[in-house]
């Protein structure tokens, strides 16, 4: 009857002497009966003896113990933490500020040069020529004028766009239901954006109109230290936000459509381009693909959101001009003036941006959701399954 159990016990290895039990009964206080043939001795085992026979590689609660355990425990989990999690939408602004903040200084040469055709389209007729001129005027040092409020601008602007962006998303997709995210998932790129550039834009403002005073007003300053003091003098705070309501023309709709285009191009290129799932491809292969649909969205984004940023360029240019005067004034081909060096800027800077981002989220193992697929209650109900 219990020739099974018995059988499990003996393997136990943590099965002692005086805890055996016998086939077909249990060895205890009855004492044998006549017709009871000798018993074979018994090999037991001790938890010493199984160490000894299964040959450890260390003993229990040495250095070298706990540190297997701990590499034990990184290869056993896959995320770092939770999708939502507060350290996730911690990390996530992290990337966003590392691909924002870094990404847009490393082109500041070329933001001024662009800036400059913007409000001095007369003097520095193209690109080329705008690099010329600024060239033989400040010399190489004034390609990089502006690089401190850039930075500093941006990474507070990545912050909030790259870390709202991931909040609004997981708040709206909530308030959808998993049928609901599917079906209006572009929408739901476009408004988790929207409401996440809203924010990031009032961070960036006061940088950003100090960025433009340096580097399109020649004799203005030199520095960020400089330029903060006098612009609180001469305007007071509205120095900073004046430019506000136009940031927020030239970047929702450029933010929008960065997120929204990436997102449908990367679930595209999974489903048409790349010959395989994304998860057989490796880190490396989603990273490449991350690249490639950053660009394409950069490109879209620049075309979208150019008009306003010509109009923010000389809005923080001019004092006591309005948004609709500075419209009026540069009309319908003024605005577009400086759109193949923001394409160049702007593409180049999107996929570089999402790179880093998607890099960020690889390195400290955050969750990385594949593109969207359908639910299978969905399916149920379009009778596909």
């Amino acid at each position: 009857m219990f020739s099974s159990v018995a059988h499990l016990a003996r393997a136990n290895p943590f099965n002692a002497p005086h805890l055996q039990l016998v086939q077909d009964g249990f060895a205890g206080s009855r004492s044998p009966g006549p017709d009871a043939l000798p018993s074979q001795p018994r090999r037991s085992r001790t938890l010493a003896a199984a160490a000894v026979e299964e040959q450890y590689s260390c003993e229990y609660g040495s250095n070298r113990f706990f540190i297997l355990c701990g590499i034990g425990g990184i290869i056993s989990c896959e995320y770092s933490c939770e999708y939502g999690s507060m350290k996730f939408y911690a990390l996530c602004g992290f990337g966003g500020v590392l691909s924002c903040g870094l990404t847009h200084t490393a082109v500041v040469p070329l933001d001024l040069v662009k800036c400059r055709m913007q409000v001095d389209p007369q003097k520095y007729k193209g690109i080329f020529n705008g690099f010329s001129v600024t060239l033989k005027e400040d010399g190489f040092r004034g390609l990089a004028k502006g690089w401190a409020p850039t930075f500093i601008g941006y990474s507070m602007q990545g912050l909030c766009k790259f870390g709202f962006y991931e909040v609004f998303k997981v708040l709206y997709s909530n308030l959808l239901g998993e049928e609901n995210t599917y079906l209006w998932r572009t929408s739901l790129y476009l408004a988790s954006s929207a409401s996440a550039e809203f924010f990031a834009d009032i961070a960036l403002a006061p940088m950003e109109a100090a960025k433009v005073r340096i580097q399109t007003q020649p004799g203005y300053a030199n520095t960020l230290r400089d330029a903060v003091p006098k612009m609180y003098r001469e305007e007071g705070l509205n120095a900073f936000y004046k430019g506000v309501a136009p940031l927020w023309m030239r970047q929702i709709p450029y933010t929008m459509m960065k997120f929204a285009c990436f997102e449908r191009t990367v679930e595209a290129l999974y489903k048409f381009v790349v010959p395989k799932p994304r998860s057989e491809c490796s880190k490396g292969e989603q990273l490449v693909v991350t690249f490639v649909a950053g660009y394409i969205a950069g490109v879209f984004c620049a075309i979208v959101s150019h008009p306003a940023d010509s109009v923010v360029s000389v809005l923080n240019k001019e004092k006591g001009s309005t948004a609709s005067q500075v419209l009026q004034r540069l009309g319908f081909r003024g605005v577009w003036k400086g759109l193949f060096a923001r394409i160049i800027m702007i593409g180049t800077l999107t996929a570089l941006q999402w790179f880093i981002y998607d890099s960020v989220k690889v390195y400290f193992r955050l969750p990385r959701p594949p593109p969207p697929e359908m639910p299978e209650s969905l399916k149920k109900k379009l009778g596909l399954i």
